[in-house]
């Protein structure tokens, strides 16, 4: 079992970059694939970016991809999320989640059902 606390989110101008950070507990975080996904208010939760258990391969939602990074230290039991360029159509609650049994060999799913531990998520707030 683990579980997941996200930080990093906040209030940022459009253009502005932040780094989310989700900090796992217990000693085999490096046997998690690791996911973000965000929701907005009024909105389905969708899939952000994704990592496989050691960081071999990562993906992108195409609203993202070339504007977010998403990388780990597994010593630190730390994922990251480099968000540059902000939008205020990034403007959601972010969450991390991990499963154990994932290989990650394609893009998670749109809601992400498929990982069962989550964290609570971090606010992040994009104004024009």
């Amino acid at each position: 079992q683990v579980q997941l606390v996200e930080s990093g989110g906040g209030l940022v101008q459009a253009g502005g970059s932040l780094r989310l950070s989700c900090v796992a507990s217990g000693r085999t975080f490096s046997s998690y694939a690791v996911g973000w996904f965000r929701q907005a208010p009024g909105k389905e939760r969708e899939f952000v970016a994704a990592i496989s258990r050691r960081g071999a391969r990562t993906y992108y939602s195409d609203s993202v991809k070339g504007r977010f990074t998403i990388s780990r230290d597994n010593a630190k039991n730390t994922v990251y999320l480099q968000m540059n360029s902000l939008k205020p159509e990034d403007t959601a609650n972010y969450y991390c989640a991990a499963d154990q049994r994932l290989n990650l060999w394609s893009t998670p799913s749109a809601t992400g059902n498929e990982f069962g531990y989550w964290g609570q998520g971090t606010q992040v707030t994009v104004s024009s």
